[in-house]
């Protein structure tokens, strides 16, 4: 496909007031990305020239999304002088000759939807779907396969409100009707708003054709609310899922399992019940167990879990991580991490082992510290590590054991407790029993 030959055009200026929330309602995140996000990288792949039309706390929409794509064209809409849709085209200068134009609400649309708009050589075309209760949406009247007109809700007659099929929201237009008909746009209506819509009621005036293209309801979905976005995220994450398992990962109840958006599978991986897995992670041939949360880290020919948590930049590699383990920023090559420990800010190196409650202290409440640990290491339970620390190989910690800042000497055992003291019939003097 020619990415040159169409311009689209992303309206995400509104403030969505049904969302509830102080954040503007495109930057309300779906399967760990903004849904604004979501719409661009569909529109990528059949477009270089696309513009985002941007007003309610348009500074923080622009700097998300600029984290994510370096080639957008941003437009700032005048919502005091010019509202509504047609008044967020107002200052759009589109390269190409066809020009697409979507919501910023729609997280669900997919290349493969969009390119029905580009199969026809059609001055308008407009998406449509048919619904048995079309409340909150404008309704499109149709004759002889074209539209005849498009009446938005609050300005629908009772007999326009009880048809049934309604605009999806999404238009081609070409690049003159654009240009003929947005300054000629007025705002007379209930809303007192300039309403993209009436390009296409004078363009019908005009006797220009509007082609109805049927679309699928789903993929056109709009976010409205914050149910509407549990939704799309349930619908989205359903999708990611299905093509991990198409490429051949084993995921066990998959319906609890939830993957971000930018999440890498490769070889044979399988993903337990109840996992989370978030961020740019990287998982290669290894076993995720039920209950585990991984963010931002790279996992490869090991299993983690159950109950494991992995927060971010940790990089783990032919090592068992086991159940209640918390890792960190910490690099894991041929280790075993059992049970019930925490370790941050670590690099352990190959044949060590994790007793059960090991602690690196690595944090005193200003900075933080590391904790080295060399190859074939073993630490015994309830030892604590407190950094900057280095264990260098073949070491024995007791368990028991807090070992302060230094170095370990290669060879060494590294023991500290205090002598058992046995005070007799202590227990009855004490509760008075005896």
């Amino acid at each position: 496909m020619d990415k040159n030959k169409v311009s689209i055009v992303i309206l995400a200026a509104g403030k969505g007031s049904r969302m509830k929330s102080p954040k503007a309602k495109v930057i309300h995140t779906i399967c760990g990305k903004p849904m604004l996000y979501h719409i661009i990288k569909a529109s990528q792949e059949i477009s270089n020239d696309i513009t985002v039309v941007i007003a309610h706390q348009k500074e923080d929409v622009q700097k998300q999304i600029s984290a994510y794509f370096d080639n957008i064209n941003f437009v700032v809409q005048d919502t005091q002088n010019f509202p509504g849709t047609g008044g967020a085209m107002k200052n759009v200068a589109p390269k190409n000759e066809k020009v697409l134009v979507l919501n910023g609400d729609m997280p669900l649309i997919t290349s493969d939807s969009l390119k029905g708009f580009l199969d026809k050589e059609e001055d308008i075309i407009m998406s449509i779907f048919d619904l048995t209760n079309p409340d909150g949406y404008g309704r499109v009247i149709i004759k002889n396969t074209h539209v005849q007109k498009i009446v938005e809700q609050k300005d629908a007659s009772a007999d326009e409100l009880k048809v049934g099929t309604v605009n999806a929201g999404i238009y081609a237009f070409s690049k003159n009707i654009l240009e003929k008909y947005i300054p000629l746009l007025e705002n007379k209506n209930a809303q007192a708003e300039y309403y993209l819509t009436d390009v296409i009621a004078m363009a019908k005036a005009d006797n220009f054709n509007i082609f109805p293209l049927l679309v699928d309801e789903t993929e056109f979905k709009g976010v409205n609310s914050k149910k509407d976005l549990s939704d799309a995220e349930a619908i989205m994450q359903n999708k990611i899922n299905t093509r991990w398992m198409n490429e051949g990962v084993i995921m066990q109840l998959p319906a609890t399992i939830y993957i971000e958006e930018g999440v890498i599978f490769e070889g044979e991986c399988i993903v337990e019940n109840g996992c989370r897995i978030t961020g740019k992670t990287l998982i290669i041939n290894s076993h995720i167990k039920a209950g585990s949360v991984i963010e931002d880290s790279t996992i490869i020919n090991s299993d983690i879990g159950p109950l494991a948590h992995l927060r971010p930049a940790s990089y783990v590699e032919d090592t068992h991580v086991g159940n209640f383990v918390e890792i960190k920023k910490s690099t894991l090559k041929g280790v075993k991490a059992g049970h019930l420990s925490y370790i941050g800010d670590a690099e352990i190196d190959e044949g060590t082992n994790i007793g059960a409650g090991t602690i690196t202290c690595n944090y005193d409440g200003i900075k933080k510290y590391k904790t080295i640990i060399g190859k074939n290491v073993f630490v015994g339970s309830d030892s604590q590590l407190i950094a900057p620390v280095t264990i260098e190989d073949n070491v024995m910690i007791a368990a028991g054991t807090t070992v302060t800042s230094g170095t370990v000497a290669k060879g060494s055992l590294a023991i500290s407790r205090t002598k058992l003291t046995l005070i007799k019939d202590f227990y009855y003097r004490f509760f008075d029993k005896k």
